[in-house]
């Protein structure tokens, strides 16, 4: 691969994941509830991604059992950007991203369940050490124990559907599965609130700041960051894409910083906590690296 084209694609994915980062501040200033936040932006992204298929020509042809396997996906897909935001609500950004770290947990134990694969030594120490980073963070922030729950469970949805998209996307196109997910999820939330008799209640009336954050929230960082992330990804190692995605909290936490200032000040507990959540995040990659282990 020409080193430009390298630098060019690290580029990206940096970017893809600094928006990813955020998220989490849109979710912040975005005044509505997170149901109703959440189906805002499947929508738009949904929409968004439609119109970018259609003007690249690219067939959304799939087999009835991918069909239905994709939207079911997107259910999990929906409750993990549900729980995500409410955690955001009731805690702060910080706390969220830091808790959503915890992705590394879930997978070192879903991925082996789901394949049927040993667990490796090193995944349960990785395990520990983020276990250990939980309870720090439980102990000296436990005026955020319901964010800290929500944040914790959001990372489980994610480490599930993830481990779930790593199987699908060896047959499948990742763009065409990311499209029927974000569906899926619009369709389910719709379903859910149509029980509930809120969808019925939408009027479309929210504030004009609102509007502007849904809409940048749904283009460009779910359907631009999406297609973006996944256009480099087959260019560039597994490690390398893990290692750099790896650093989203870091970048949440640092413009929660810029956007909120005092809001986002926590602990000194907090911050022992996040620096073995996100740390030995960070640093497993490289270690795994190292020993051949993936």
């Amino acid at each position: 691969m020409a080193k430009s084209k390298l630098t060019r694609d690290l580029l990206i994915l940096h970017f893809t994941v600094f928006i990813w980062g955020f998220t989490g501040i849109l979710g912040n200033l975005i005044s509505i509830t997170a149901v109703q936040l959440v189906w805002y932006r499947v929508m738009i992204a949904s929409v968004s991604l439609l119109i970018y298929f259609i003007v690249s020509r690219t067939s959304l042809k799939v087999s009835r059992k991918q069909f239905f396997q994709f939207f079911f996906t997107g259910s999990i897909v929906a409750i993990h950007w549900i729980l995500f935001f409410h955690a955001i609500k009731v805690s702060t950004v910080s706390v969220t991203l830091v808790c959503l770290s915890s992705f590394t947990l879930f997978t070192a134990i879903l991925e082996p369940l789901i394949k049927k694969q040993s667990i490796l030594i090193p995944d349960v120490v990785i395990g520990l050490i983020i276990i250990l980073g939980i309870y720090l963070i439980f102990k000296f922030e436990s005026q955020y124990t319901e964010g800290i729950i929500l944040g914790l469970s959001s990372a489980l949805a994610s480490s599930l559907f993830s481990t779930i998209n790593s199987t699908l996307v060896q047959k499948n196109d990742p763009k065409i599965i990311g499209f029927y997910e974000i569906a899926g999820a619009f369709f389910w939330i719709s379903i859910y609130r149509l029980i509930t008799g809120d969808l019925l209640k939408e009027q479309f009336v929210l504030g004009r700041a609102d509007w502007i954050y849904l809409m940048i929230l749904g283009t460009i960082c779910t359907a631009l960051a999406y297609v973006a992330g996944v256009s480099v990804m087959r260019s560039l190692s597994a490690f390398r894409v893990a290692l750099i995605t790896n650093l989203e909290p870091v970048y949440g936490i640092l413009l929660a910083f810029i956007f909120f200032g005092n809001k986002e000040t926590m602990s000194l507990g907090f911050y022992l906590g996040a620096t073995l959540i996100i740390g030995s995040v960070f640093l497993y990659p490289i270690y795994k690296k190292h020993k051949n282990l993936q």
